[in-house]
């Protein structure tokens, strides 16, 4: 049973006339009288009475209709609802992402995102680079932002770099403030306000500082981002966060650069490369990277595979 044959089986249906069928579906009378009989043959059941010339519906031809009509219509619905999706009116994009890059980079683009297609929803998982990887791999996400060098990927990713990004120490303006700008060898002895266990930025400071010969000093460790940055403010340490969250902080926190050659961290928009993310994640990945570009961010022209 085909769609096209229960398309000419109601038009006859409702017109009662085989030429005046074929003429509203725009095929020849032959060709529809042909399909019918075969729609017939299939379900072993005249569907139309055709005594002297008049057209009417059998008992099997009035069982058949309603329902020929329900699949008719859930096919248009079917067909307008991918047309729909395809033009970006409705869909969603699960998107993950670092707390820092939540807090820092993502809210402006999510809002350009949004006003352009209102009607894709936005799925946000926030979580550490290993954890976006593990669930890209699952397939529980379309697209990351993530902190380069990734950790083994499996399966391979292809990798977009968006920025690279300084990092910067922050204090509470009520405590000694730390001299400028702040070598990393100055954070021994000074009490670290520390990110729990699987967060970049905690594994990227705590390398650079055993890299100048010294275990740093944590007050408080655990936290994620807006507690980090709460701790810090109440006096409890220092702490080493990007420069696009420091200077989103607010004005309550003291901002001092590293000194050279500093600390940086590459940020990196991440997919699957044996799947292509959908329409509306590829279209999201677009305004990331137009954001990026008009904000003056370094990105890089060509993906690469990890």
């Amino acid at each position: 049973m085909q769609l096209q044959q229960l398309l000419y089986f109601v038009a006859v249906a409702e017109t009662r006339h085989f030429t005046r069928a074929a003429e509203r579906v725009h095929v020849s009378q032959p060709s529809l009288s042909q399909q019918i009989r075969a729609l017939e043959k299939e379900l072993g059941a005249d569907l139309f009475g055709r005594a002297r010339g008049n057209i009417a519906l059998t008992d099997a031809g009035e069982t058949l209709l309603p329902l020929a009509r329900r699949i008719l219509a859930d096919a248009d619905t079917a067909r307008r609802e991918v047309q729909e999706l395809a033009q970006l009116r409705r869909g969603r994009v699960r998107l993950g992402a670092t707390p820092s890059l939540c807090t820092g980079l993502l809210p402006e683009v999510l809002r350009t995102f949004h006003d352009l297609y209102p009607g894709i929803e936005l799925l946000i998982e926030e979580s550490g680079s290993h954890d976006l990887v593990r669930e890209l791999a699952r397939g529980s996400l379309d697209l990351a932002l993530v902190v380069l060098p990734l950790p083994s990927p499996s399966p391979a990713l292809t990798t977009v770099e968006l920025l690279k990004e300084d990092l910067v120490v922050v204090s509470s303006p009520g405590v000694r403030a730390p001299r400028k700008p702040v070598r990393i060898a100055d954070l021994a002895g000074q009490p670290l306000v520390m990110f729990r266990h699987g967060y970049d930025l905690r594994e990227l400071t705590v390398a650079a500082c055993r890299a100048e010969g010294f275990e740093p000093t944590f007050t408080v460790e655990g936290g994620e981002m807006d507690a980090v940055l709460g701790f810090v403010r109440a006096g409890l340490g220092v702490a080493v966060v990007p420069r696009t969250v420091a200077e989103r902080a607010g004005g309550d926190l003291r901002v001092t650069p590293l000194a050279g050659p500093g600390l940086r961290r590459t940020v990196a928009l991440a997919h699957r490369s044996d799947v292509d993310p959908p329409r509306a994640a590829r279209e999201l990945q677009r305004v990331l990277l137009d954001s990026m570009a008009a904000a003056g961010g370094q990105t890089a022209s060509a993906s690469t595979k990890v």
